[in-house]
């Protein structure tokens, strides 16, 4: 009986050594099993991420065949946003050029020079001009040449004499008026050249609109090169002292240009003859350039007030 028990007590633990070491193998297998796939997936999605940054999303095989480019519905390219370094000038809106339009514009510049040389060619330039002749006066002198469509007398700070442009509706006028050179008007013969300039047209919106705005015009000079820190009542002074009394002054300016003009009406049309003297004085820390003004000082238009 006691060997019998001793051989039993013996299988048991071999029997206990074989669980033991099974359970062992079965905890090794099971760790295998668990580490194994864990590399192997790594690996794999390690591969997948080289094998992705290598490819170019822009590349034709990731399009549809479907695709057309005559489609705007369909994906386009340019509906990628491709990476770009920005600068400093891109908080900025961009204007997208219209070749259009700039080809107008061109258009538009080499049409007006073109006018610009056809008036030149139909213009003369008139000097030694008597200080009393009108620019009525003048162009009917010039009006047997052709038709005078305009016009200008201007005063020379330099001299007494005044010098005008004198434009006609064809270059035959303006030809037949160089015959016209040394021909007495007033006091003096006058000297008539071709023009290097064309006339500068006036604001239609500024000619006299009537008979009474006419009578105006006789009334009032131009000046021109007046000193900037000159006041509107020195204006007015500095004339009503030399020619007479003023009615109605305008004084204008900016901030582009160094000099200002005026406008200064008479209450005789004499004293704007006399006017037509002071061009050349100083006024100011300037001489003063004046000429027949060719448009009425109108009155200002006062706004009703606000309410």
């Amino acid at each position: 009986m006691a060997a019998v028990a001793e051989i039993t007590s013996e299988a048991a633990v071999a029997s206990n050594n074989n669980t033991t070491a099974a359970n062992k193998n079965d905890n090794n297998n099971n760790l295998d099993s668990e580490t194994k796939p864990t590399s192997e997936s790594e690996f794999t999605v390690q591969k997948l991420v080289d094998m992705f940054t290598k490819l170019n999303p822009l590349a034709k095989e990731f399009f549809p065949s479907s695709y057309s480019k005559n489609n705007p519905n369909e994906l386009h390219f340019n509906n990628f946003a491709v990476p770009v370094k920005q600068s400093a000038n891109d908080n900025f809106p961009k204007r997208k050029r219209n070749n259009f339009n700039q080809g107008r514009r061109k258009l538009n510049g080499r049409a007006y020079r073109a006018q610009q040389e056809d008036s030149i060619r139909r213009t003369v330039y008139v000097s030694d001009i008597d200080q009393h002749v009108t620019e009525e006066r003048l162009a009917g002198l010039f009006s047997g040449c052709g038709q005078v469509v305009d016009c200008r007398v201007c005063g020379d700070p330099h001299s007494v004499l005044r010098f005008a442009f004198v434009e006609f509706a064809d270059e035959q006028g303006a030809r037949a008026a160089l015959n016209l050179g040394g021909t007495m008007l007033g006091y003096y013969p006058v000297r008539v050249l071709p023009s290097k300039t064309a006339i500068l047209p006036v604001n239609p919106t500024f000619l006299p609109r009537s008979e009474d705005e006419r009578e105006m015009c006789t009334r009032t000079v131009y000046c021109t090169n007046i000193d900037k820190k000159v006041s509107q009542v020195e204006v007015k002074n500095f004339f009503e002292s030399i020619c007479g009394e003023v009615t109605r002054l305008r004084l204008l300016g900016d901030h582009v240009h160094s000099t200002r003009i005026a406008f200064v009406e008479f209450a005789m049309a004499e004293s704007a003859i006399v006017a037509l003297n002071c061009s050349g004085m100083a006024l100011g820390s300037q001489p003063v350039r004046v000429s027949p003004s060719k448009t009425p000082v109108r009155p200002r238009v006062t706004r009703p007030a606000m309410h």
